[in-house]
This record gives structure tokens, C-alpha cells and sequence, in this order.
């Protein structure tokens, strides 16, 4: 398991069309890959920064992890959806950690991550919302992502330190009472049923 890429962005606007209505909203999603030591504190990456406090960043959702794995069904899923071929560059699911090895079925809540001094714990996964649909160009991309489960996890920070691209990922078992699986599962199966009530 390693670590591919450390993504950071600013809040910025992102326009988005939402039933028919065009607005802009502003976002931290844009995330591009930074070289380098970079230090990580209580509340995430130093530079990063999150728009909407009430479900992204904080304490418990301070850094977001995604397998590089999952790229290439996006790069797919864009083609379909846009009828061309666009590039996926690192961060552009909005991740602060692109990772190899590292998928949601092998992640429980409160497991932890070494990764060279800094210590992060799996928190839950994902739960996207309509920017991530605006980010990937296509109205169904949130649709997929739960319906796929390739959602990544948030990561609180246990061991504030320093990180760099490269480094070696280590999970250390928490008590395995909660599958990220089991989450996205439920939240597929919640979805589910709002579509048809």
C-alpha cells in the first residue's frame, strides 16, 4: 500500500446546474497533487481548504482518502457520459491522499493508517453530494459512486507530522465492528428505497 499523490485545493466557485437551475456554488473539490513535504495538522493538509464545514473537513472528515483503483472506471464513466475523452488528472475526485492498495473493502471504522510519522483513523466513507456530479461533468456520477461503493474514506488525524508522496501505508486493525462495505451498502439501500416512496 502506498501513498500516489497528496492533493490540496482552495474554495473556489464551481457552477452547477441543478434541475434546470444554473447557480455557482463555491467548493473546495478542485484538488491538484503538491510535491514535497507536506504538513498535516488536526484539520487536515496545510492548504487545503473545504467550502461547507457542516459535511466536509472538521475533526472527523479533516483529510479524504481515494484508491487510485478507482480512476479508471471514472475515466470510463466520463467517456460514456460526455462522448469523449477527457483527462482525470490525481485529486480530481477531490481527494486529499490518492492511494494504492488501499480499497474500501478491506476498511473498517477505526482502523488506522501509518503513513511515515502521521496517524490517521478511518472515520466512514463518502457520501457524495451534487458538486461532485458538477466536478465530473455528468449528471449520474454521484448515482455511481454509491451505486459502485467506490466512495473512499475520511480520515481523522491521530499524529500530526509530515507526508510525502511515496510513502508506504500501513493499516492497523481497530475492533472490525463496522465495514466501510457495510456503510455504503446501507446508504445504497437507503437511496434505494427514497427513489421508490
Amino acid at each position: 500500500m502506498r501513498l500516489e499523490s497528496i492533493n490540496i485545493g482552495r474554495v473556489a466557485p464551481l457552477f452547477v446546474n441543478e434541475s434546470g437551475n444554473a447557480q455557482s456554488v463555491m467548493t473546495g473539490i478542485r484538488k491538484e497533487p503538491v510535491s514535497g513535504n507536506v504538513i498535516v495538522n488536526r484539520l487536515g493538509i496545510a492548504g487545503d481548504e473545504q467550502a461547507d464545514l457542516s459535511v466536509h473537513g472538521g475533526l472527523d472528515k479533516a483529510i479524504y482518502a481515494y484508491p487510485l483503483e478507482h480512476y479508471a472506471f471514472w475515466i470510463q464513466e466520463r467517456e460514456r457520459a460526455l462522448k469523449k475523452n477527457l483527462p482525470l488528472p490525481l485529486g480530481a475526485i477531490g481527494e486529499n491522499l490518492t492511494t494504492t492498495g488501499l480499497l474500501e473493502s478491506a476498511l473498517w471504522v477505526g482502523d488506522r493508517l501509518q503513513i511515515g510519522d502521521v496517524l490517521l483513523e478511518v472515520t466512514e466513507p463518502r457520501a457524495p453530494c451534487f458538486k461532485f456530479n458538477a466536478r465530473m461533468g455528468y449528471a449520474h456520477a454521484v448515482k455511481q459512486m454509491l451505486q459502485a461503493g467506490c466512495s473512499g474514506v475520511y480520515l481523522k488525524v491521530i499524529q500530526t507530522g509530515s507526508l510525502q508522496a511515496g510513502l508506504a501505508i500501513s493499516v492497523l486493525a481497530g475492533p472490525r465492528e463496522v465495514s466501510i462495505v457495510q456503510i455504503n451498502d446501507q446508504r445504497r439501500r437507503g437511496r434505494q428505497r427514497d427513489l421508490f416512496s
